[in-house]
């Protein structure tokens, strides 16, 4: 049986990597028994679900072979019911084991690092860029998950024409990435003195944060400035150079932190925002070939690709990956974007249970 052979497979990597972990050369290379020791952890309930499905096999054949094999009507009926009561727990094991099958994104349990941009529509980009990130924040908050600004840039009539943060959480990349994308705003801006509704739209991309596992960094290919931080207009806000800007020589990338009035915080930030840049790279190739699939993964590579709209006057939202219309708008910008998250991931596991099981 298929199912049966995966679920074996499975048990028999959970018992390599159990043998490999207590390998004294593994245990002492700490990058590779971080790695096993999660893939471990992942395969537990898979095992736990191949036990509970077999036993369940074994107890249904054995109902089989009584009713088969048994003359007593008393004992024919027990068997009759139990195989009544067992066939259908078979049909929903076997529905949650195809969703336990389905091959996890290894970066979902991370943070994440989330940047928004202001992009067509001038001022009032900027200020829809500023309702995004007060959503994403209000989120957040509800989800009991961190939220830590590292990079901003103001807008002159509010908002943001640009703002990096990173979200510290169990399992916020695998929620909010599907955020990644160009979402677009209609509505009568402020500063319309006739009353016509605009389009204007901002970028945002999601990427799992980088941990120093992922990516190794090496101090001579970092070049660091401190500098003064600055407010809107540029003004100076303190006289200690407590703000960071990093240099990474060999990629070019530039990245700066002026959020804390310690040197040391700002750098630790900083540093967590440029590996994360750098694993970007590698991580593009591995959403690129998932944008070509599935419908509710946008490519970072793609910041062009139109995700949502946010419909002012109607009071409505859509999110065009999936075709959902909510009418609904201000719970959505005030944060409640839960159920939003919860149909694209059921979207995203029927497209994985059709590539694993029709591909």
């Amino acid at each position: 049986m298929e199912i049966l052979d995966k679920l074996e497979n499975l048990k028999n990597r959970h018992e390599e990597i159990a043998d490999q972990m207590s390998d004294p050369a593994i245990m002492s290379d700490m990058k590779k028994f971080v790695k096993l020791n999660k893939d471990y952890k992942e395969l537990e309930p898979v095992v736990m679900a191949y036990n509970k499905y077999k036993q369940l096999l074994l107890d249904i054949e054995s109902a089989k072979t009584v009713l088969a094999e048994e003359k007593d009507p008393e004992f024919r009926e027990m068997a009759k019911e139990e195989l009544d009561d067992l066939t259908p727990k078979k049909e929903e094991l076997e529905e949650q084991i195809r969703i336990l099958l389905i091959p996890k994104d290894p970066e979902d349990d991370k943070n994440c690092v989330m940047e928004i941009r202001a992009g067509t529509g001038g001022d009032e980009a900027s200020i829809f860029a500023g309702d995004l990130f007060r959503m994403y924040q209000k989120f957040c908050e509800t989800s009991k998950w961190k939220v830590e600004v590292m990079e901003l840039n103001e807008g002159t009539a509010g908002g943001f024409k640009g703002i990096v943060f990173n979200v510290i959480g169990n399992g916020a990349y695998g929620i909010l990435k599907f955020e990644s994308g160009v979402h677009r705003v209609q509505r009568v801006p402020k500063t319309e003195t006739q009353g016509r509704v605009h389009t204007s739209a901002a970028s945002v991309v999601v990427l799992p944060e980088a941990d120093e596992f992922d990516v190794e960094l090496n101090d001579k290919d970092i070049r660091k400035d401190t500098f003064c931080s600055s407010g809107p207009g540029g003004q100076s806000v303190n006289t200690t150079y407590s703000a960071i800007r990093l240099t990474h020589i060999p990629s070019g990338i530039v990245v700066s932190c002026q959020d804390e009035k310690s040197q040391i915080k700002n750098l630790a930030k900083a540093m967590k925002v440029l590996r994360t840049r750098l694993y970007e790279r590698e991580h593009a190739k591995y959403l690129d070939e998932m944008s070509n699939k599935r419908k509710t993964m946008v490519s970072t590579g793609d910041r062009s690709a139109k995700i949502r709209t946010y419909n002012w006057p109607q009071g409505r939202v859509t999110d065009h990956r999936i075709g959902l219309t909510m009418y609904n708008l201000p719970a959505i910008i005030d944060g409640d974007i839960k159920e939003i998250i919860e149909k694209l991931q059921l979207a995203e596991n029927a497209e994985r249970l059709k590539e694993e099981f029709e591909g």
